[in-house]
């Protein structure tokens, strides 16, 4: 298979692997689809890690098969291609992308769609996809944005340049930069803390926080609160208030 969804400790990882460069073709697309909304629906997995190896995150999409498409199968494709990475973005869970070697093009959108990004200290990561007379399709155009500003975002699209692991850091593109051994070791440390933590809560907080983003200030306190109120009929509300009456902070455990 060229995506896989492995799970242990709680943390599903989503890999990608299909050698040299994990390029993103169709049948990746979909099999991201069809992971990203199993590792939702899976009570087993809490936390979610993207991974594409230790040598190459994502080289972006499949050129030689999108050169084949014409405009007509493009406006189909597109959607579909779009709804994939959707669907990773929509996990209902933290997802963290641990970033090695090259994450270009849909590599780039792919992580994007993560809570967090842990970068290998020689990743490189860009949308090229201007070089081909193109702008990103798979949501980089938005999400780049949203996450950098739109004068960062617009100097990446506009002119299609790679930025390595401490460019990409500085302006704010990935979370954390770690030597290339670590990346998958400290995702799955980051993802293994979460898995332990309230699970509806943080898909509260995540909900909160991504729909919020995509309204005005009015709404997205509406989104709060109606999370916020709703979470004192949960057990793992009373366990946690329990817990730090009796204990004190931090020392709640969650089913």
């Amino acid at each position: 298979m060229t995506v896989t969804l492995e799970v242990r400790d709680n943390v599903g990882t989503i890999r990608l692997d299909r050698p040299p460069m994990n390029a993103l073709d169709v049948a990746v697309q979909d099999r991201l689809r069809e992971l990203a909304e199993e590792a939702g629906r899976r009570d087993d997995v809490r936390a979610v890690i993207l991974y594409g190896g230790e040598k190459v995150f994502a080289a972006g999409a499949d050129i030689k098969e999108m050169q084949a498409m014409d405009h007509t199968a493009m406006v189909v494709r597109s959607r579909a291609l779009q709804e994939s990475f959707t669907a990773v973005a929509r996990i209902p869970k933290p997802v963290v992308a641990a970033v090695t070697g090259y994450a270009l093009g849909g590599g780039c959108e792919l992580a994007l769609c993560a809570d967090f990004r842990i970068a290998a200290d020689n990743a490189k990561l860009g949308q090229p996809e201007i070089l081909l007379g193109l702008i990103p399709g798979a949501g980089g155009t938005q999400r780049l944005a949203r996450l950098v500003g739109p004068s960062r975002a617009k100097d990446l699209i506009f002119t299609g340049r790679q930025v390595k692991a401490e460019e990409a850091l500085a302006m704010g593109l990935v979370d954390r930069v770690v030597p290339a051994a670590e990346v998958y070791e400290q995702a799955h440390a980051w993802a293994a803390r979460l898995a332990r933590g309230p699970a509806l809560a943080l898909r509260a907080a995540k909900e909160s926080v991504d729909a919020g983003l995509e309204t005005d200030i009015d709404t997205g306190l509406t989104i709060e609160r109606n999370w916020f109120a709703g979470l004192f009929a949960t057990e793992d509300r009373e366990r946690g208030m329990r817990s730090f009456v009796e204990e004190g902070p931090g020392k709640a455990e969650f089913l």
